[in-house]
């Protein structure tokens, strides 16, 4: 149940074997994604459990789902961005129901991340679904 522009990112991982090559593309992906404003880096959108500063601000708009985010690790811009491409534009109600692990497992990334950065990565996840089941619940 991924967005179409998580399926892009899935073809482009396709064509690349190397995880080098997949590891840039994460960091390019985050390069390309405009950084967070400041004013909303504030204790209510920070991420507890990543080893990086992570920020996340997400929206409900016209009953779909929306985050902007940053952090101050390349790797993890990437992986935010990631996040962007597989949650962003859904219905609100669609978002707890993504199956994010799995998804994510298409672009081998488990394989690849340290444990912290794994940690980190299900921290962002966690905080999506708590917010859209929340934003959900007081519609």
């Amino acid at each position: 149940m991924a967005t179409q522009a998580f399926e892009e990112i899935v073809e482009d991982f396709e064509f690349l074997d190397d995880w080098e090559d997949r590891y840039r593309l994460v960091i390019e992906e985050g390069k390309a994604m405009a950084p967070l404003d400041d004013a909303l880096k504030v204790p209510a959108t920070k991420v507890e459990g990543c080893a990086s500063q992570v920020w996340l601000h997400p929206r409900v708009e016209a009953g779909r789902f929306h985050f902007e985010g940053d952090s101050d690790a390349m790797i993890v811009r990437g992986l935010i961005a990631l996040l962007h491409r597989l949650y962003d534009g859904l219905p609100v109600e669609e978002v707890p129901r993504v199956d994010a692990k799995a998804e994510l497992e298409r672009l081998a990334l488990n394989d690849h991340l340290s444990a912290q950065r794994s940690n980190g990565l299900r921290a962002m996840i966690e905080r999506i679904r708590d917010y859209a089941t929340q934003a959900r619940a007081s519609a």
